[in-house]
């Protein structure tokens, strides 16, 4: 069971954080301050330590220094941003702003502790023994194509070529752009990662690249934006493809004179940062259309790293499962667990249109229903009828079947899905709504929203396609 140690003077949060942590799995130990964390624990044996980044007598960031190779979370208010990025170039791993949501921590956590291995957990793995050189980390897979993805991460990473990462919607690409990092040049430098889908239109450009006070209605200081933040490390811009036609314009001036002007600001101010960038769109195709700048594009296509879906992986795919299954079973405290014959032929005939990532949710949801040791196909949610209907009806050139098989239901509607619902829903509307008003007639958020696209592989309109769009698009937020 990984050990973590919460470092927080509230009393009230640390134990709402402690009790969320434990629920997931994790043993947790408490502090008040850095005096308190030095004087009780042995700060090397925990997996990762969470500290507030304010706390009476020393700063949370004190425990960078004194934690060794132990990853440190800071937690931190959202006003704080300069205070965080301070911090990670002082060693912090991550930071997360306060109030956080829960998924969030969780998913910082577990991304945390399997990047970063704590030394006793590399020594046990390889026997107690000095540990071996770490390869492309988070990262697995035997077949051809994931060994070829390998060698060029290896290739890549040592330079500072702009990358472009291309791969499905959860086939795993920050993890690809967060493995090049580690093993660059700039490995103990700050990476900051933003998607581009998940910032409105109307904030993307300021998020970037900042803005002086007085620049607009409401900017009420100076705020550094993140292609500042990241000076010194890398920058990762996820779904690139999404990216509105004036921030594609003023980022490729970034790209190309290595210098940024904030948002009301007559001055330039040069960064050294490296870029990464992901997509799942065809970037090429969309600058053929006009919807992508063909300079941007030839710009950040220097060096490509290409992620298989999981559906083309092979026997990778029974091996991910597996692993995942006895990672949940470990996190979640249940008994050891294996996988039914059934579930064995579930797994590896079915497509995964959401690739590891739905495979990782699946794998996740049966341990938690099962109450045997042996998981089942509908543990994993996966009708293995329909799966083998699919596979015939794909062989003749037909589109697969949302609806089980043997349905006699005259209305198309009563055997849709909540899923199925909502991307029918979205494919019916969103010609005539925003992202806004799509989200508000589904009951969601904006970011909500985006991430079921992206799940169920529904493309967006971009809101630029149109003045009407854009406009509609402001009325509604």
């Amino acid at each position: 069971m990984h050990k973590i140690l919460v470092v927080e003077d509230e009393s009230v949060i640390r134990t709402a954080l402690r009790r969320l942590l434990e629920r997931n799995g994790y043993q947790v130990s408490e502090a008040g301050s850095v005096q308190e964390a030095q004087s009780n624990q042995d700060l090397e044996e925990f997996d990762l330590i969470i500290t507030d980044l304010r706390l009476p007598g020393a700063p949370g960031t004190d425990l960078i220094r004194k934690a060794g190779e132990v990853p440190v979370l800071v937690m931190t208010s959202y006003a704080s941003l300069r205070s965080a990025v301070d911090s990670m170039r002082m060693g912090a791993v991550d930071y997360i702003a306060k109030p956080f949501d829960h998924g969030d921590m969780i998913a910082a956590v577990q991304r945390i502790i399997a990047d970063h291995p704590a030394p006793r957990q590399i020594q046990e793995k390889n026997g107690g023994g000095p540990s071996k050189p770490i390869g492309v980390t988070g990262i697995t897979g035997n077949c051809p194509a994931m060994q070829t993805l390998f060698e060029h991460i290896r290739k890549v990473a040592p330079t500072d070529s702009t990358v472009l990462v291309l791969g499905e919607t959860g086939t795993g690409k920050e993890i690809v752009a967060r493995s090049v990092h580690r093993h660059s040049q700039r490995g103990d430098k700050i990476m900051v990662s933003v998607n581009c889908a998940a910032i409105p239109d109307t904030l993307i450009e300021s998020e970037l690249f900042g803005y002086e006070k007085g620049a607009f209605t409401g900017a009420n200081a100076s705020r550094m934006g993140l292609i500042e933040a990241a000076d010194g490390g890398t920058l990762f811009l996820d779904e690139i493809g999404e990216l509105p036609m004036e921030a594609q314009a003023r980022l490729l001036r970034f790209i190309q004179e290595g210098e940024i002007r904030r948002i009301g600001s007559v001055h330039s101010r040069k960064v050294n940062v490296r870029l990464i960038c992901a997509t799942h769109r065809n970037l090429q195709a969309l600058a053929t259309e006009g919807e992508f700048r063909q300079d941007l594009f030839y710009r950040i296509n220097v060096l490509q790293l290409s992620l298989p879906p999981l559906r083309e992986r092979g026997k990778d795919i029974l091996h991910l499962a597996e692993n995942m299954l006895q990672f949940q079973v470990e996190r979640l405290g249940k008994k050891p667990m294996r996988l039914s014959p059934r579930a064995i032929q579930a797994i590896t005939t079915y497509q995964w249109p959401g690739n590891v990532r739905e495979l990782e949710h699946a794998i996740e949801r049966a341990v938690i229903l099962s109450d045997h040791e042996e998981i089942d196909n509908d543990a994993l949610g996966i009708d293995l009828e329909l799966v083998n209907i699919n596979r015939i009806r794909g062989s003749q050139g037909l589109a697969p079947t949302p609806r089980k098989a043997g349905s006699a239901s005259s209305d198309p509607l009563e055997d849709l899905s909540l899923e199925d619902y909502f991307q029918r829903f979205v494919m019916e509307h969103q010609d005539s709504m925003s992202e806004t008003e799509l989200a508000q007639k589904l009951g969601v958020s904006r970011k909500c929203l985006w991430e079921r696209r992206q799940r169920l592989g529904i493309p967006r309109n971009r809101p630029g396609s149109s003045s009407q769009g854009r406009k509609s698009a402001v009325r509604g937020k």
